[in-house]
């Protein structure tokens, strides 16, 4: 096999916690000579997911779990010993907070495309002409679009400007804080576009592709998110305890990178040099610019900016909840006055986080109109998403304890011509930095299954790069 090969990750959120474990794993299985080094410029790993316990709660400061249905995150946590632990989330209704009311989510809803008929006809959220205008769906010709649209674009013209505003536009600002006008369909929903081309209506597409079973009165609504009982924290504990000792660098941030004739030279904030034959680089976009600056095929990645987000979890006695509502929490119509975009009744969502007799809620702030809040101090923040509380569940009290949170920049935002961008950055990467490679949240999906399966990804292309 020859000379032993250095391989550097940066960045120790879970993309790259992901590349140094699979990295090692592989290289073991298939008794590979390679060293891998993970340099992270924080003082800890996990990057957005950070667990913190509290008086017997469970607080998660980031991301509260993933989806099932996309396997790798799942995989990881039993692979590391984590099985055991993983826990489906407690379902009930959720509302959405349109006019100042709370209303129910309509059953039969897929990303908040109706399905079902009859609950979206008795529903409050829209008027008769709402309706009638996006049951349309069934009817309107397909349009066929060359290159990308956006998201509003998009569901606008199939189900109107009502559904959109009180129902698809705040799911799906929760997912990807952005503006649903700006966000790239392709980038996020491309499955929606070939739906649309393939059955002519995305009502008819979800009711022949996906199956949302009907429930018997009173029956639960299946889980379709995971959490680990101890927090999403220990998923990155048991990561990084896979990992040979020396692998973890932390508070070292890398300046700049070089090419080399045969590899790449790292230039580190403590002064010194480090050598490596191939360079996973799993953090933000605008940090690979600013690694590799001398490269104006980078350029773009300047232009794709991230939003800045902030959420509060607040820890009640039950008694202080007078209008508690069975379900696991609310998303906010943009054309409301709410500041707060969303709130998770916690205690409901995931019961184990939560003391016995006690109520957790996390309320979430920074609509991409509303950027300043994020800056407040944490006591006006809390202030805030209070005032906004006393107006939909009766909370009247100040909490036990309250934990703020802020995400600056943390969202990056996959606006129309997104893929096509980073297609063209891939390609001339290829071609003038060969076994350099991306992976994260500033790429092809910001959830963890995400992260993780382009960790994997850019592992597989290393290997692939140094031994074939």
């Amino acid at each position: 096999m020859g000379e032993r090969k250095q391989v550097v990750v940066i960045g120790g959120g879970i993309s790259g916690l992901t590349s140094a474990y699979y990295l090692q794993k592989k290289a073991a299985e298939k008794d590979i000579p390679l060293d891998v080094s993970l340099i992270e410029a924080g003082s800890r790993l996990g990057g957005k997911i950070e667990t913190v316990k509290r008086d017997g709660f469970t607080i998660e400061r980031g991301p509260d779990s993933f989806l099932e249905r996309k396997e790798s995150a799942g995989r990881l946590a039993r692979e590391v010993g984590l099985g055991e632990e993983l826990v489906p989330n407690g379902t009930g209704q959720s509302y959405i907070l349109v006019n100042g009311r709370l209303h129910k989510m309509p059953a039969g809803s897929y990303m908040g495309i109706p399905t079902r008929i009859r609950p979206f006809l008795f529903s409050g959220l829209f008027t008769p002409a709402g309706k009638i205008r996006a049951s349309m769906d069934l009817v309107k010709s397909k349009k066929t679009v060359e290159g990308d649209q956006s998201l509003g674009l998009f569901f606008r013209r199939r189900l109107g400007n009502q559904v959109v505003e009180n129902l698809i536009e705040p799911l799906l600002s929760g997912i990807y804080a952005g503006d649903i006008d700006q966000l790239s369909l392709k980038a996020t929903f491309p499955q929606f576009y070939e739906m649309e081309q393939e059955h002519g209506s995305l009502i008819k597409g979800l009711r022949r592709t996906t199956s949302i079973p009907k429930r018997k009165k009173g029956e639960k609504k299946p889980s379709m998110f995971r959490t680990l009982k101890h927090g999403l924290s220990s998923l990155v504990d048991a990561v990084e305890e896979q990992l040979h000792p020396g692998t973890v660098q932390t508070g070292i941030k890398v300046n700049h990178i070089e090419k080399q004739d045969d590899g790449y030279q790292l230039m580190l904030s403590n002064g010194t040099v480090k050598e490596a034959d191939a360079v996973i680089m799993a953090v933000p976009h605008f940090a690979v610019q600013r690694m590799l600056s001398h490269y104006d095929f980078l350029e773009p990645f300047k232009e794709t900016n991230a939003t800045s987000v902030a959420n509060v979890a607040m820890a009640f006695d039950a008694s202080a909840v007078k209008k508690d509502i069975d379900g696991t929490g609310f998303v906010v119509s943009r054309n409301s006055d709410f500041r707060i975009t969303a709130c998770t009744w916690t205690h409901k969502k995931w019961p184990h986080s939560t003391p016995d007799g006690k109520v957790l809620l996390r309320c979430y702030v920074g609509k991409p109109s509303d950027q300043e809040i994020v800056t407040k101090t944490d006591e006006e923040i809390q202030e805030i998403v209070l005032k906004d509380l006393n107006k939909t569940m009766n909370i009247t009290d100040k909490p036990d304890f309250s934990v703020v949170t802020r995400w600056h920049d943390a969202m990056p935002q996959y606006k129309v011509g997104h893929k096509e961008k980073l297609e063209n950055i891939t390609a001339a990467m290829e071609k003038k930095l060969p076994g350099l490679y991306l992976a994260g949240g500033s790429y092809r999906g910001i959830g963890l299954p995400d992260c993780i399966d382009q960790g994997e990804a850019a592992v597989d292309k290393v290997l692939k790069h140094l031994f074939v």
